[in-house]
């Protein structure tokens, strides 16, 4: 048996009823990551952004049942992937941790101090690392860590855009896809990630780059189908909201291309591991229904990997390597994209743990 082992899984979190709506995005823009301005003016303009938000919101919420089922799904991926870790003879844990609605950092790590482990592994479920997701959510847990009075974090997680896993979970939703689809044309993949404004990837987010590397992966796994099938591929970016000049191409443009050449197309969730409103709602109703507008000869969307075994177990792989015997005080840090983030710990919440 192994020491005792605290896994906390980190995602973005979600209202869990319509009440919620309006604090959780208030949460959101009052994040330094995502409006990067002093805190009084920020609180000012996160208080703002939500009551402006909060309707349009509760109507997407409202097509979920009134909450998001982020939560739930990643309660999910922590069992999965604690019952995985205990057959494979550890003592663990895993704690879920969401940004910006509950359980967030302060309640988590009270749970987390309470379980007394020896070794603790921070394990982002944001396959692609971003100052935004990752790194805040890191700088958030720092703090509530040491109040909490916890100083024996063993490992982070970083990222892990090239894990086997994950390509090989994808590929395998892909294929599903394919069969069950009955296409009977040329088709294109359309791998859709989040966005990002362009100057934080100007300013050195490795964000863009791990897309990119997670679709190559992907694609590397399906080469044999593809060339069989005529098929070719593209990467583009979803959810933009307010003025700045976001990375792209845009959905939207793909699907403008995809009408104007005559292609089905197969939309793939490359940064998103579990169904929640940019999957549900915006790419299964709102892309769905654009789709049509612009006649494209067929829509299909790919679900993302939730518990899915090839995915589970890469993680469980992930976290073994991370909490692997370190010196004492060393803090290992594991990534699995090239070492391409590494000139980013300097700027974000990696940097309260130190490295090894």
């Amino acid at each position: 048996m192994h020491d005792r082992l605290a896994v906390i899984v980190f995602n973005l979190g979600g209202p869990d009823r319509p009440s919620a709506v309006e604090p959780f995005l208030f949460n959101l823009f009052n994040d330094k990551a995502i409006i990067g301005v002093p805190s009084i003016l920020r609180r000012r303009l996160a208080s703002l952004l939500a009551r402006r938000r909060a309707k349009v919101a509760a109507h997407i919420y409202a097509q979920l049942g009134g909450a998001s089922p982020l939560l739930p799904l990643t309660i999910d991926q922590a069992n999965a992937l604690e019952t995985l870790l205990v057959e494979r003879d550890h003592e663990a844990r895993v704690f879920v941790c969401m940004r910006y609605w509950h359980p967030m950092a302060e309640e988590v790590a009270r749970d987390v101090a309470d379980f007394a482990a020896r070794r603790i592994v921070l394990l982002p479920l944001y396959p692609q690392f971003s100052t935004t997701t990752t790194a805040s959510a890191f700088d958030a847990w720092s703090v509530a860590a040491e109040r909490a009075g916890i100083s024996n974090t063993s490992a982070i997680v970083c990222c892990y855009p090239m894990l086997a896993g994950l390509a090989d979970a994808m590929a395998r939703e892909i294929t599903r896809t394919l069969d069950d689809g009955g296409l009977d044309g040329r088709y294109r993949l359309l791998f859709s990630a989040h966005g990002l404004p362009k100057r934080v990837i100007a300013r050195g987010d490795p964000y863009q780059g791990h897309v990119e590397q997670t679709t190559a992966q992907v694609v590397e796994r399906l080469s044999e189908r593809l060339r069989r099938d005529g098929a070719d591929h593209a990467i583009c970016y979803q959810s933009r909201v307010g003025p700045l000049k976001w990375i792209g191409p845009s959905i939207d443009e793909e699907l403008v291309r995809a009408a104007n050449d005559r292609v089905a197309v197969v939309v793939v969730p490359v940064a998103f591991v579990s169904e929640h409103s940019e999957t549900l709602v915006e790419l299964d109703i709102e892309y769905r229904r654009r789709a049509d507008e612009l006649k494209v000869p067929r829509y299909l969307r790919v679900a993302t990997v939730g518990t899915s075994r090839e995915f589970i177990a890469g993680l469980a792989d992930l976290v073994e390597t991370a909490a692997a015997p370190t010196d004492p005080g060393a803090v290992r840090i594991v990534a699995q994209c090239g070492d391409s983030c590494a000139k980013v710990f300097a700027g974000c919440g990696v940097r309260r743990f130190g490295r090894s």
